[in-house]
């Protein structure tokens, strides 16, 4: 994916303004930046959520300019994202929403079907989720963490080839944190590319970030790899506001 020249409003205001951004497949971008940046608008105008208005540049995947699609026809595409506060859906059986989903995406047949029942095993295994969990409404009266895990679950069952995960980590204990991350972990590989969005190093300590970015005021203001990390870990965000919007070529060495 390769975004350019992005601005993006919500009502009457500007919350992106002129982002460059890629997410190469097979690669991890780690996204991180103070509250208010434009981090998650960025997610939800990736999945096309119709309350943020594109008012200008692209977003280009495969070679097509996607701004106008609908977010059902982006997850056909291979879009995923798992939100930061999954929605509580009374009602709606967490087994038969997997099984809906992953026929909207993958079809019909049964030999997808047959795929869908040793992926969801596995997955459950992998997850240490008992297969009971499969039987409750989707998120409703989940704990922080099993509304997590529901999220992963979801993302190993479709096998996007675009992840977008928003603040994963958050509201997770040590034990929690480590299942997810080796989860993520092994489901890298050269058809999937992952932005993982968070506050925080302790997620990237156990999922490699491949390309860091900084976002502040709507913009990349630095680029870098691990290293980077560690020092907005030690120092915070004050120090770049020294860089002016223009920056976003800046280079972190690894």
């Amino acid at each position: 994916m390769i975004i350019k020249n992005l601005a993006v409003r919500i009502q009457d205001k500007v919350i992106l303004s002129g982002l460059d951004l890629e997410i190469p497949a097979g690669k991890t971008v780690a996204l991180m930046g103070p509250n208010g940046s434009g981090k998650s608008t960025l997610a939800n105008v990736l999945m096309g959520h119709p309350a943020y208005h594109v008012e200008k540049g692209t977003i280009q995947w495969k070679r097509k300019n996607i701004v106008a699609l609908e977010p059902w026809q982006r997850a056909r595409m291979g879009f995923f994202l798992s939100f930061q506060y999954p929605y509580e859906i009374p009602g709606v059986n967490f087994y038969e929403f997997l099984l809906a989903s992953f026929k909207s995406i993958h079809g019909q047949e049964r030999t997808g079907i047959e795929a869908f029942d040793k992926r969801l095993s596995k997955a459950l295994k992998d997850l240490k989720l008992p297969v009971r969990f499969l039987s409750r409404d989707l998120n409703s009266g989940f704990s922080g963490g099993e509304k997590k895990k529901a999220e992963i679950l979801q993302l190993k069952i479709l096998q996007p080839s675009l992840a977008i995960l928003d603040e994963t980590d958050s509201g997770l204990d040590i034990d929690a944190l480590r299942l997810i991350a080796k989860n993520i972990r092994e489901m890298k590989s050269p058809k999937i590319g992952f932005l993982i969005i968070t506050h925080y190093q302790r997620l990237l300590n156990y999922i490699k970030p491949d390309i860091v970015h900084v976002m502040i005021n709507g913009k990349i203001v630095k680029t870098g790899g691990p290293a980077l990390v560690k020092k907005l870990e030690k120092e915070g965000y004050s120090w770049l506001s020294v860089f002016p919007a223009k920056a976003g070529n800046q280079k972190e060495k690894k």
